[in-house]
């Protein structure tokens, strides 16, 4: 198979970690869409696509007319879902920022689609691709950890007024949701994939405590707890003062604890195994990176299993069902929230919607 053609759906403030992670594989990038045709301009120009690149109001007749190999949709969360299902209809493969919907029955929706039409769909959760999240990972599936009691997910991330009013979507319940869905998915992300990924019950709170002019919480906490008998904790921000301090993975084991750290967990705090087969400082050394933002490295090597995933028609690292379970595992947060009680999983259905 030749190179792919590419095309991606949203020109805002996450699009060019996108734009750069097709660039640097060599995607044919054919096309973009969106609303504004000045943000579509300024891409164009930024990443010097040329004249070659169509620009398109409509993301429907984009895929009717180019076809694209590839998509990345970048829109507001809310309307991930459906232009997914559009796009899997029209045979497009796809690689959906976070989260994938936000109802269960769209995410559902486009598991179930993207069989049935042999589509290859990968929820952009890039930090499972950073190097410190990898060697994580190596250390769980070894058993290093032997029986795995619990892990914590701190996000003391800043978002102001400003950032807000950039998108009038941000923080409303119809087309975003808060601090978990948006700035916190990716770690409680990585939690539940640590720590066993099937999760039986979720107590939480969430609450808004200094942004009143969104419908949605900046603050949230949970207690989570997992199949095979360990626990999750998480809490997540953006009140931090005055900027980004931190996100933390921590994973405490029998034999074994480590802790991922950085403004993004790009890099190894702790590393204490039993079986001590590697001096933590070298650990620490070799498995840092130090990117200039929260959105780390990790679009480009996810971008590459992608394009792997298509031409040997296999499923991507990162899959729907993975979005999924994200998307879940945030909604069952909201959910014990508002209700004030536990919320056993699985959810068969749900949305943020439902807390409007």
């Amino acid at each position: 198979m030749t190179n792919l053609t590419y095309a991606i759906i949203g020109c805002g403030r996450i699009s060019p970690n996108h734009i750069n992670a097709a660039i640097n594989n060599h995607l044919e990038v054919v096309a973009i869409c969106d609303l504004d045709v000045w943000k579509m301009d300024q891409t164009i120009e930024k990443f010097a696509l040329g004249e070659k690149v169509k620009k398109y109001k409509n993301y429907k007749e984009m895929i009717e007319v180019e076809q694209p190999n590839l998509v990345a949709i970048c829109t507001e969360s809310g309307k991930h879902g459906q232009i997914a299902l559009d796009c899997i209809e029209a045979g497009c493969h796809l690689i959906i920022e976070k989260p994938i919907a936000l109802s269960l029955e769209e995410a559902d929706c486009i598991i179930k689609k993207a069989e049935v039409n042999n589509v290859k769909v990968s929820a952009c959760h890039q930090n499972r691709f950073n190097l410190s999240v990898q060697k994580l990972r190596e250390a769980v599936e070894k058993n290093r950890f032997g029986n795995l009691l619990y892990g914590t997910a701190h996000i003391r991330w800043n978002r102001g007024e400003s950032y807000y009013k950039q998108a009038s979507w941000r923080g409303t319940w119809e087309q975003d949701g808060g601090a978990l869905m948006n700035q916190c998915i990716h770690n409680i992300d990585l939690l539940r994939w640590m720590m066993g990924e099937k999760v039986v019950e979720v107590v939480g709170m969430v609450d808004n405590l200094l942004h009143d002019y969104i419908q949605a919480e900046d603050f949230g906490v949970a207690l989570v707890r997992f199949a095979n008998g360990s626990y999750g904790i998480i809490e997540g921000t953006t009140n931090v003062y005055p900027t980004n301090l931190e996100e933390t993975l921590y994973i405490f084991g029998e034999r074994g604890t480590a802790k991922l750290g950085g403004k993004s967990v790009n890099r190894i705090e702790e590393w204490l195994f039993a079986d001590e087969l590697e001096d933590p400082s070298k650990v620490k050394e070799v498995y840092a990176e130090n990117p200039s933002d929260v959105y780390g490295f990790g679009h480009t090597p996810l971008y590459s299993d992608v394009i792997n995933a298509i031409k040997e028609d296999r499923e991507p690292y990162v899959t729907a069902k993975h979005g999924r379970d994200a998307l879940e595992l945030v909604l069952a947060i909201y959910k014990a929230s508002f209700e004030k009680k536990g919320v056993k999983l699985p959810l068969l259905r749900g949305s943020t919607l439902d807390f409007i």
